[in-house]
This record gives C-alpha cells, sequence and structure tokens, in this order.
C-alpha cells in the first residue's frame, strides 16, 4: 500500500460544486447537522462514485482517503456539513458518547488515559491499535498537529494469519471472551465493560475477499467460509480489570495479547498516512484496527490538530455474531453500533 496511491481518490472541482450546492440548507446556523439525510443530501453524480467506495470499504481492501476538501476555503460549518453528508451516502450516524454526539471532535483537550473515563482521543497520546464502535469510521482533519499524528492501519486477517502461523495455541486464547472498559459510557443495565472475543467467525461470505481468511480445517472436512471481525483496545482489556467482578485475565490470555500488539506494531505489517487539511480517511471497522502516533500541537488554540468524526452504519454491513449485542446493541445493519444517547437525541455540535 505505501508503493501505491489507488486508495486516494481526489475530489473533482465539478465534485467540489456539487458538494457545495448539496449543503446549502443546512449552512445557516439554525439548520440541523444530524437532521442530514442522504435522500436530503443529493449528489447526483458523486453519489455513484461513493456506492463504489461503499463496496471497496465493505468487500474490498476496506480503507479509502478522499483528498481536497477546501476546509480553509469553507470554514467549519460547510466542511462539516459536506462531510456528515458524504458519510450520510455511506451509512446512518451513530451517537458516539452518552451525550449524543455525532459528529465526534478529535483533539486534545488536556486530559490523560490514565483516568479511567477518559477516552484516548481526548489526549495527544499514542492510540494504540484499536477498533471503535461502528462498522464505518470516518475522519475529516480541520488541522494538522505542528509534529506528529499520524495514521496507522493494520489488517485485522493478516494479523489472524500470522498469530495462527507462529503460535495457534495462542490465536485460540483469542476467541475466547475478554472484558474490556466501557471507559464511563454504560448504557442503563449493563455492566460498566462488555465480553467479546478479540477475534469472531460469523457468518458465511457472500463475496470471496483478499481480507478474509477461512478457518483452520478439521479432519471432518473445512469449515464454512465466514466473516472474520475483529474487535480490540488492548489499555479498556487491562483497565477492565480494576472492577472486581469482571473475569481475570490469565497468563496465557496476557502472553496471546502482548503478541498480537507486538505484530501490530510490526512495521512489516501496517503502514502509516498523514492527514492533510481536508482529507477524509474511511476505514471498515472490524477488518482493520486503526491507530494515531502522539503528537505535539501548536501553542496557538485556533492551529491545534482537530479532526471530526462519524461512526456510520451502513444497510449494507456484514452480520456481526450475536456476541456483538453487548457493545452494538441493536445488530441490525444500518440500526447498530455507538454509545446511547441518555435522552435519545442526535446532536452534531460544531465545537
Amino acid at each position: 500500500m505505501t508503493a501505491r496511491d489507488d486508495w486516494i481518490e481526489t475530489l473533482s472541482r465539478a465534485e467540489l460544486d456539487e458538494l457545495a450546492f448539496a449543503s446549502e440548507p443546512w449552512i445557516d446556523d439554525g439548520a440541523d447537522i444530524a437532521s442530514i439525510t442522504k435522500q436530503k443530501f443529493k449528489l447526483p453524480t458523486l453519489s455513484r462514485r461513493l456506492a463504489a467506495t461503499l463496496d471497496e470499504l465493505l468487500n474490498g481492501r476496506g480503507f479509502v482517503l478522499y483528498r481536497g476538501l477546501p476546509v480553509a476555503q469553507w470554514g467549519r460549518r460547510r466542511s462539516a456539513v459536506v462531510f456528515y453528508g458524504i458519510g450520510a451516502h455511506l451509512g446512518n450516524a451513530v451517537s458516539q458518547n452518552a451525550q449524543g454526539h455525532v459528529l465526534g471532535h478529535v483533539r486534545d483537550v488536556g486530559l490523560t488515559s490514565k483516568d479511567p473515563n477518559v477516552r484516548i482521543y481526548q489526549t495527544s497520546e499514542r492510540q494504540t491499535f484499536h477498533t471503535d464502535s461502528a462498522d464505518i469510521v470516518g475522519l475529516l482533519c480541520l488541522q494538522t498537529a505542528r509534529a506528529g499524528g499520524l495514521s496507522a492501519l493494520v489488517s485485522a486477517a493478516t494479523l489472524y494469519n500470522e498469530l495462527r502461523a507462529r503460535r495457534p495455541d495462542l490465536a485460540a486464547c483469542l476467541f475466547e471472551a475478554i472484558a474490556t472498559d466501557r471507559r464511563g459510557e454504560v448504557p442503563p443495565g449493563k455492566k460498566p465493560y462488555f465480553e467479546i472475543p478479540v477475534f469472531n467467525w460469523h457468518a458465511p461470505l457472500r463475496v470471496p475477499s483478499l481480507l478474509q481468511s477461512p478457518p483452520p480445517s478439521s479432519a471432518r472436512g473445512p469449515a464454512p467460509l465466514g466473516h472474520l471481525s475483529i474487535i480490540y483496545q488492548r489499555q479498556y482489556i487491562d483497565s477492565a480489570q480494576r472492577f472486581p467482578d469482571a473475569p481475570r485475565l490469565r497468563g496465557r490470555q496476557i502472553e496471546a495479547l502482548d503478541l498480537l500488539d507486538a505484530l501490530t506494531d510490526d512495521p512489516a505489517l501496517h503502514f502509516t498516512m498523514e492527514l492533510r487539511r481536508g482529507d477524509m480517511q474511511f476505514i471498515h471497522n472490524h477488518a482493520l484496527l486503526h491507530d494515531r502516533t502522539a503528537f505535539a500541537d501548536w501553542p496557538e488554540p485556533e492551529r491545534r490538530r482537530h479532526l471530526l468524526r462519524l461512526w456510520l452504519a451502513p444497510a449494507e454491513a456484514r452480520e456481526l455474531p450475536e456476541v456483538f449485542a453487548q457493545r452494538y446493541g441493536d445488530l441490525m445493519p444500518g440500526k447498530r453500533g455507538g454509545v446511547p444517547s441518555t435522552d435519545g437525541v442526535l446532536r452534531a455540535r460544531l465545537d
């Protein structure tokens, strides 16, 4: 991937004009950005390109970078409206926290991940490779850091294949349920952690893909093909041990997690990209883990690193195993994922 650029999609002048025209109804400060839908945000030409992008995300390499959004010229509101509108053509936006925010803000707000109720995207620390609670994760870069803050991706199937080749006994451990901290975002009636295996096989493949790796064969013949989905955040697995009733990590599980982390950090298996101002990155959350390197920010508040984030639920997404309901709630494609809003209201705030 580092030697290729076919994963970079540059927006044309005509496409930018189409996006600007589609955004007009939401440019007024009183317009509710969270009310944008695919049907309301009409893109007669670009919609065909976005449909191909969605297929590439769900059934192909699993990521794409759109380049060329003129955020300096458009300003934050139009840029956010266009980002949200493009996202609506890929899936339905879901809440990212208990406040119902569907437009997330990824920036350092002076917090530290040592606080068990802080989520790492609110810091300047390295995030480490992880997944989010959505089918597709989108980012729009409004401002870059003074240094660092690179985006990194690694394939879940590659990690599984490497684990199985090197230590199949440890690979098997990652199909066992493991406690992961919700970091204070606890839905009513739920535990402050969920128990989902890191790796999960589920449902026959509808379209064969190089990103999928079949389960091991047995003496009775090959097992049915299925999607390999991953759910992972090592810091949150470790911090879940603060709860007395959470299942204790066993020595073999810790060894498996340590090997998985070593593989994600192997530069032969992952690659990094720099998000420039106006870049939009979309990734398939079940097939890829993403990371962000630590960064040093600018002293001026208006220049500080700032990304907008979307968590999207496409109706065309793969089926997920029943155990994912602990994290995703409703497992129906198009409706699942996110963090439930305490009052049921979705909000797209610009600050």
